[in-house]
Parts: structure tokens; C-alpha cells; sequence
């Protein structure tokens, strides 16, 4: 099987007052790039989310949203920080007296000031939390592949038809090239008897003409390379995997082949199967960008 690089995926856990939830999209990326964003409180998981997704995913630039929910109503608690409000207290004394006022500072005002009463996270149990935010990952990731593959399929078979294609296009190509050949002789033959009217023709120059002009044209080589390309590439997406650079590589090979036998032709009907092959194998390369 093959997996386009294009995908989703989305995961809810719920575990007492915990809830978790985990989504990943993706876009095609020459390598993997992977970009996290979630509660600072699970900053400390971050390289083992990143371990975990390396089991699922070689290629792609992936975006993932964590959310993280805590329903427990004893989670937090007040601090209160009481040499921080001792130096308040000195501190507006001291203003009294300067300015000669009255320190008229109650509790209630003393509370508001800043850091005197915090609220504080009572401590976490990692182990626990991991466990939970493994499976929202593990969840988001199967279903994010599950998509990939099906994408993958979709990809896998019109490629397959598009080389199918391509493949009717060298069939012509290879069935016409020897025909400009007869026909460039015996337009040549005629030109000559026209122009020397009576005159034998020189049939050993004649064939040496003939034997320049097809070397010239001759894509014999060309053509059996990229029949081979071809045939290479459809299995290579049969067989599956992550193909994605091996495509990428022998794309700009049939594109290359492709090239030449379109700078050899002089022949018309040649040329626009040539043009055919290039424009199918550009839709070839741009498709091979998405898969893995």
C-alpha cells in the first residue's frame, strides 16, 4: 500500500475528570516536519510525542493541536506569600510616614496585590497523564494513517491509468519512428530523380543520406528507457511503501527522455505525442509530490 501525504486524524480521551484531545493534519513536505501545539503543562512530553509519531509518519509537514481539560475540583490550590506581604506592609508604612498620612490598608486590599495570593497546580502523576495522552495520540495517529492510505489508493490507481497512457503514447512512437524513415528516403529519391531527370541515382550516396537522417532522428534508446521508467514506476506502486523520492527521482528521468525525443522529431505526429508525454508525466510529478 501506498500513503498520500495528505491527511487527518482526531482523537477524545476522557478518564475521570482528564480529558485529551489530539488532531493532526498534513501537507506534502520533502522531509518530515512536525509542529506541536499543546498546553504548557505537557511541554515535558514533547520529545516522546515525537518518538511516537516517527512509528507512523516518514514524510510530511504535520500539524498537531493538543487540548488538555481538567475537570478536578481540588487540583489547585491558594498560596499564600507572607513575607511578600510583610514588605508591602513596611513599604506603605514607610509612604505614611513620609507624606504623613494614615495607613489605612486593609486585608482585603493587602489580598489584591500582586503575588501575595497565588493559585498553585498541586503536583501531576506523569506517569498517569502519559498514559492517558499516549492513547489520544496513538487514536489521532490511526485514524491520520487510515486517511492517508485511503488518499494513498486513490492516488495509486490514476497514476496507474495515467501510465497506461503514457505507455499508448511510446507504442506510437516507436511504431512511427521507422516509417519517417521509408518516407524521408523515398521523398529523397524523388527530389533526386527530379533534379537529375535521366541521370542513374547514386544509390550508395542516397543511403548515406538516409543513414545521417536516421541517426539523427533515431530515439530508439530514449524510448526503451522510458518504456523501462514506465513499467518501473507502476510496479514500484503496486509494490507500495514509502516511494514518494523513488517516484520523485525516476519522474525527472522520464521527463528527461521525454525531452530528447521531442528535440529529435521533425516529424508532426511525433511531436504531439511527444508534447502528450510531457504533459502526462508533469501530472505524474505533481501527483508523486503527495505520496509518502
Amino acid at each position: 500500500m501506498i500513503k498520500s501525504m495528505t491527511g487527518f486524524g482526531r482523537c477524545e480521551v476522557q478518564e475521570g475528570d482528564r480529558k485529551i484531545t489530539v488532531e493532526m493534519k498534513s501537507v506534502n513536505h520533502r522531509y518530515l516536519d512536525v509542529n506541536i501545539k499543546m498546553p504548557k503543562k505537557l511541554n515535558f512530553f514533547e520529545a516522546a510525542i515525537r518518538s511516537e509519531l516517527k512509528n507512523y509518519i516518514q514524510r510530511g509537514k504535520v500539524d498537531i493541536f493538543i487540548t488538555y481539560e481538567d475537570f478536578t475540583e481540588s487540583n489547585v490550590c491558594v498560596k499564600y506569600n507572607k513575607e511578600l506581604a510583610a514588605e508591602y506592609m513596611n513599604y506603605l508604612e514607610k509612604m505614611a510616614e513620609d507624606f504623613s498620612l494614615d495607613n489605612d490598608v486593609r486585608v482585603s486590599c493587602l489580598s489584591r496585590f500582586p503575588e501575595v495570593l497565588t493559585m498553585e497546580e498541586q503536583n501531576i502523576d506523569e506517569e498517569k497523564l502519559w498514559l492517558l495522552l499516549d492513547k489520544a495520540i496513538k487514536g489521532a495517529a490511526e485514524s491520520f494513517v487510515e486517511t492517508r492510505i485511503k488518499e494513498g489508493e486513490h492516488l495509486r490507481d490514476d497514476l496507474i491509468e495515467k501510465l497506461e497512457g503514457m505507455l499508448k503514447n511510446v507504442e506510437f512512437i516507436t511504431e512511427r519512428s521507422p516509417q519517417i524513415i521509408a518516407e524521408y528516403k523515398q521523398k529523397l529519391e524523388e527530389k533526386v530523380r527530379e533534379l537529375l531527370e535521366d541521370t542513374k541515382v547514386d544509390e550508395g550516396r542516397l543511403l548515406m543520406e538516409v543513414t545521417i537522417y536516421a541517426d539523427r532522428v533515431c530515439v530508439d534508446e530514449e524510448l526503451v528507457r522510458l518504456r523501462s521508467h514506465i513499467e518501473t514506476t507502476r510496479d514500484t506502486l503496486i509494490a507500495g511503501g514509502s516511494i514518494g523520492r523513488k517516484l520523485d527521482f525516476i519522474a525527472q528521468e522520464m521527463n528527461r527522455e521525454a525531452n530528447t525525443i521531442l528535440s529529435k522529431s521533425n516529424d508532426l505526429e511525433i511531436s504531439n505525442h511527444a508534447i502528450d508525454l510531457k504533459t502526462e508525466i508533469e501530472k505524474v510529478r505533481e501527483q508523486i509530490q503527495n505520496i509518502e
